[in-house]
């Protein structure tokens, strides 16, 4: 049965109102939802950097920065931890006899090097030595924070969603340096990959599954499932034709392939719930696939995150991820 779920943002700054959302109306496959609208701290960086084991940051005027291994982390940064621990307070509380699949998601080491600075400025992307460092320090990070979400919420079976939305533009070279007149040296397929398979092992480990989310148009599916992610978040609305045929392969392995195609921000026109399920059966009927065959593997989402969508559109976007999986089933 194809079911519904959420990217990970929401609109707004109450987060129990984001939760009850969530669980309210996507049963089937519920997120830890992240409300960015509360400051910097809860942002996707803000989130991750709370995960981080070892690594202390603070949030400077440029955003945030790495302040070493010392164990003195910056104000913005203990008040991040503290956020993301009420945020699984709440989840804990609100998911009690909770039995089935549960997303939770994390900037991936690219992304968060190429959006982080080293202590002296510049991007950790900059520096070799750094971003493996800030790598070692998210995958053991995600050690302890997977483990405690399945021990707060023992019925779940956790998906981990990695967030990638920059690693295209790091192996392309089109990240740009803190002046902006230049750009960082483009990254490796193998080195990418290297630091992604530690942090998916890391989530394996855990007892977590591992996926991963890219909504740029030039989604590196193939290098993202040998890194060892075990299924992918995608929009299919931008998704180049050269990454359909590993999404093929996810689907024929029934692998979770979570497609965004509910607009994340109120469009004009709105699609009908019609027009969004055809847009799906066209993808499938392209790969040579039966609905009812890959059913169980398709997850229906939001393009992207609901961060910049009003509250009453992110709850019909929501309606519409759930009506169209319905239809699909």
């Amino acid at each position: 049965m194809t079911v519904a779920s959420g990217v990970g943002s929401m609109p707004g700054t109450s987060y129990d109102e984001a939760l009850r959302l969530v669980l309210g109306e996507l049963p089937d496959l519920p997120h830890l939802p992240e409300v960015p609208g509360r400051g910097a701290q809860a942002t996707m960086t803000g989130r991750a950097l709370a995960v981080l084991a070892g690594l202390d940051a603070d949030l400077q005027p440029a955003g945030w920065r790495l302040t070493g291994s010392g164990g003195s982390p910056g104000v913005d940064h203990r008040r991040a931890r503290s956020l993301l621990a009420q945020d699984l307070d709440a989840l804990e509380e609100h998911t009690q006899g909770f039995e089935g699949r549960l997303k939770i998601q994390v900037a991936g080491p690219w992304t968060l090097a190429a959006t982080v600075e080293k202590p002296r400025g510049d991007r950790v992307l900059s520096d070799r030595g750094a971003r493996r460092e800030l790598a070692q320090a998210l995958a053991e990070g995600l050690r302890t924070h997977v483990a405690d979400v399945r021990r707060r919420v023992p019925g779940a079976e956790v998906l981990v969603q990695v967030d990638e939305p920059a690693l295209p533009s790091v192996l392309a070279g089109q990240v740009p340096t803190a002046s902006g007149l230049h750009r960082h040296r483009s990254v490796d397929p193998p080195q990418a990959s290297a630091f992604l398979e530690e942090v998916f092992a890391a989530v394996v480990e855990a007892g977590g599954v591992p996926l991963a989310h890219c909504c740029a148009t030039d989604v590196p599916v193939g290098l993202l499932v040998g890194a060892g992610a075990q299924g992918v978040s995608v929009d299919l609305g931008v998704l180049a034709a050269s990454a359909y045929d590993d999404v093929a392969t996810l689907l024929e392995r029934g692998a979770p392939v979570l497609l965004g195609v509910v607009p994340s921000a109120d469009p004009e026109p709105a699609p009908t719930d019609k027009q969004l399920t055809e847009q799906v059966l066209r993808f499938l009927d392209m790969l040579g696939f039966d609905p009812a065959a890959v059913g169980a593997s398709l997850v229906v989402t939001p393009s992207c995150g609901l961060a910049g969508a009003t509250s009453t559109y992110a709850r019909a976007a929501v309606r519409q991820a759930r009506a169209v999986a319905s239809h699909l089933s």
